[in-house]
């Protein structure tokens, strides 16, 4: 029987950076203040963190730093995906000596293969590790949807436990077919409350990285009956996550975290500072939830 890695709201947390690399005094200051305000799970290294732009050495300190300041109170989960099957693997089994809770595993990017590849792709990390797997479909950034059907097939396979999937159309077809233990979480902030309905088990989060105690109690709501309290919460973030992706994130919510005094640096290239009346219009948002004075 497989076991949910957890439930409610894991945050994708952004990386940190200053002219040193990553700053991992800022990151341990993020992880003991989403440990404070309920976040369920840390997913480090994942897109929100930047993991494309991060050396090796870089990727791994960063998983590396994260489980040790934890230290089990929270499950952390490690971006290990990749293109490249063997680098995937590679990172996985380094995620795995050092005691990460599970690892979250893209849909190969740019070479763009078959529904077969995808098979062969993600089923070879599973062989290589008995840490378990959430899978991660994300076709508008790797221009690749992983159906249904290469879901479930791959489900069958003991450490692959779970999917963020952000292609909602998905989600009834994945309850159907896969195991009822197989684990489903919203990839799509503004679409939380709508997975849960179908038998979602929670959310990997961009929002939570600045509403972290609002994106628990959503979930959690939900778990505990309170229908009304989740839909109204559901609704009140929407604005907020219209204004977190009017431009490519992690941009955004980077730049919402520094206005409200995180001071997480900026995004590497090739992600840019945002134009000037998106940053109006996402400070104007933050002022509307309370979250500027």
């Amino acid at each position: 029987m497989k076991k949910p890695i957890f439930t409610g709201s894991g945050v994708a947390i952004v990386t940190p950076f200053n002219e040193q690399g990553v700053d991992y005094d800022k990151l341990g200051e993020l992880i003991e203040w989403h440990i404070a305000e309920g976040t369920d799970a840390i997913i480090i290294c994942g897109t929100t963190g930047e993991a494309p732009t991060m050396p090796i050495e870089e990727h791994y300190g960063a998983i590396r730093y994260t489980v040790e300041k934890v230290a089990k109170r929270i499950p952390v989960i490690a971006g290990t995906g990749s293109n490249d099957t063997r680098h995937a693997i590679t990172t996985s089994q380094y995620a795995e000596s050092v005691g990460v809770d599970a690892l979250l595993c893209v849909v190969p990017y740019y070479n763009k293969t078959s529904q077969k590849g995808l098979y062969e792709h993600f089923s070879a990390i599973a062989k290589s590790v008995s840490t378990p797997i959430i899978l991660y479909n994300v076709p508008s950034r790797t221009v690749l949807d992983m159906t249904p059907e290469t879901t479930a097939k791959l489900a069958q396979i003991e450490n692959i436990v779970a999917i963020k999937e952000c292609n909602f159309t998905h989600v009834g077809e994945l309850m159907n077919l896969c195991p009822s233990d197989f684990s489903i979480y919203s990839g799509e902030d503004g679409l939380v409350l709508p997975y849960l309905c179908l038998g979602g088990k929670g959310v990997i989060s961009v929002m939570a990285n600045i509403i972290p105690r609002d994106t628990h109690t959503l979930c959690q709501s939900f778990f505990d009956g309170d229908l009304e309290t989740a839909r109204k919460l559901q609704l009140q973030v929407l604005p907020l996550v219209k204004a977190l992706f009017c431009e490519p994130s992690p941009v955004p919510v980077k730049k919402a975290m520094n206005a409200m005094g995180f001071n997480v640096g900026s995004c590497r290239l090739p992600l840019i500072a945002m134009e000037p009346q998106n940053e109006i219009f996402l400070k104007e948002t933050l002022l509307e939830y309370g979250l500027l004075k």
